[in-house]
């Protein structure tokens, strides 16, 4: 079990996986919302910001990830888990993966999340960020680095 950048080998089942996770949710493909996974390298990697999975005996089990938007700040985003290997400490060791990234590359980091995802709020707020917005059942989170 480990934390590792995403490498173009992963691709195609990165993609099946984060849809998988939100269509396990309730959530449809979103062209506006999920086109970059049609080009993880492209939208994260080539841009300066970066994209972890999670390996468990070689299937991937979870993911997180770090988008570039300009001027010393960054997102971070895409922290799913596999629903059967949550409870892990899986989610948790991603998000740090991602803040430890932020850190050593940003100024200022952002997210967000739905309203009902308490474990992820937990820990958002455990390590230093600040909801300052809330908005139709998202909450905007932010953190100077």
């Amino acid at each position: 079990m480990s934390v590792v950048s995403f490498s173009s080998e992963y691709s195609s089942g990165t993609r099946d996986f984060v849809l998988g996770v939100l269509s396990g949710e309730g959530f449809d493909y979103d062209p506006l919302k999920d086109s970059d996974l049609d080009d993880i390298e492209g939208n994260y990697l080539r841009t300066g910001g970066a994209f972890f999975i999670y390996l468990y005996k070689g299937e991937i089990v979870g993911t997180s990830a770090v988008k570039d938007l300009g001027s010393d700040l960054c997102e971070i985003k895409r922290l799913y888990v596999k629903k059967e290997c949550r409870g892990r400490c899986i989610g948790l060791a991603l998000f740090l993966a991602a803040l430890d990234f932020s850190k050593n590359n940003y100024s200022f980091a952002k997210l967000k999340t739905d309203e009902s995802l308490q474990k992820a709020i937990s820990i958002y707020l455990s390590n230093g960020f600040e909801i300052v917005k809330e908005k139709a059942g998202t909450l905007y989170f932010e953190k100077p680095l």
